[in-house]
């Protein structure tokens, strides 16, 4: 395997650490921009971070079960219960984000805005652990020629 071919394949570990710790840091903003009691719109502000977060995270989600899932199953078949696991976590997150998008339109309380960001972290943390301690190693061989962005999502 040439060094150039060896580098394309462990992208893919690294690619996903990289997505993960992107939407870790959106999460982080979107947190900041609620916790700014003083300031009267950060309603307003955590509506376009969660919109801007919940958009990042549901396409990455999307993009995995469409395209990286399918190539990992097909080269690891082993791996399809872990990866059933990480698709039903992915739909877990997705209401999570439909519940926390309908308290920002419905200008629910910072109290309540941070108790859906609590949850969604929490979930979050919980799926991205999981999902790198079971898939790291084998994005490190699979061979998927594929632009990242649809792989993993655009963040």
């Amino acid at each position: 395997m040439s060094e150039r071919e060896t580098n394309r394949l462990i992208a893919w570990s690294k690619e996903l650490r990289r997505v993960h710790q992107g939407l870790r840091e959106a999460l982080r903003v979107a947190r900041e921009a609620l916790d700014d009691n003083d300031d009267p719109d950060a309603t307003r502000e955590l509506l376009l971070y969660c919109w801007g977060f919940c958009v990042a995270l549901g396409e990455h989600h999307r993009a995995e079960d469409r395209s990286l899932f399918p190539a990992i199953e097909a080269a690891h078949p082993e791996l399809a219960p872990v990866l059933r696991k990480l698709t039903q976590d992915h739909s877990m997150i997705d209401y999570l984000l439909t519940a926390l998008a309908a308290a920002v339109d419905s200008s629910a309380s910072q109290q309540e805005l941070q108790r859906h960001l609590d949850g969604v972290g929490a979930i979050m943390e919980s799926h991205f652990a999981f999902e790198e301690r079971q898939l790291l190693t084998v994005l490190d061989t699979l061979a998927l020629d594929e632009d990242p962005r649809l792989v993993l999502g655009s963040l």
